[in-house]
């Protein structure tokens, strides 16, 4: 899949994204998608992440803005740096209790992908920089 292909795969993802669409999200994603942060065990499989796409937009409310897109000539990997404007809308179990706080904050993200949709998603982020700001 040439560069390009894959800078539009990424983009339409993160549009869904942003526009909290789970169902165009998974369009993009590969059937055996696997699903890593960085504070977390990995998710294998379309159902486990949409699994966490339904926590997601229960507990958090985020658009992600400054969208820098990378990728390898091939296509088959790429790279995105994005700023997260979020509310923290419901208590996630073992974090601070949630008010409604917003949040402002850096993250990542590196992807593989295989037959024209991403196989792989490791998001990485600073969880101390997230609690620090939710609970001031």
């Amino acid at each position: 899949m040439p560069r390009a292909e894959t800078l539009a795969l990424i983009r339409r993802y993160y549009e869904a994204f942003n526009a909290g669409s789970p169902e165009a999200m998974l369009a993009c994603l590969t059937d055996d998608i696997e699903h890593r942060v960085n504070e977390g065990t990995p998710r294998i499989g379309r159902e486990r992440f949409a699994e966490f796409c339904s926590h997601m937009g229960t507990s958090y409310r985020e658009t992600l803005t400054d969208m820098v897109l990378f990728a390898t000539d091939d296509g088959a990997r790429a790279a995105a740096e994005f700023i997260v404007h979020g509310t923290y809308l419901q208590t996630d179990p073992g974090l601070p209790e949630a008010k409604g706080q917003t949040y402002i904050l850096p993250a990542g993200a590196f992807f593989e992908v295989r037959a024209g949709r991403i196989s792989r998603i490791t998001t990485f982020y600073n969880l101390n920089d997230w609690i620090r700001q939710v609970s001031a």
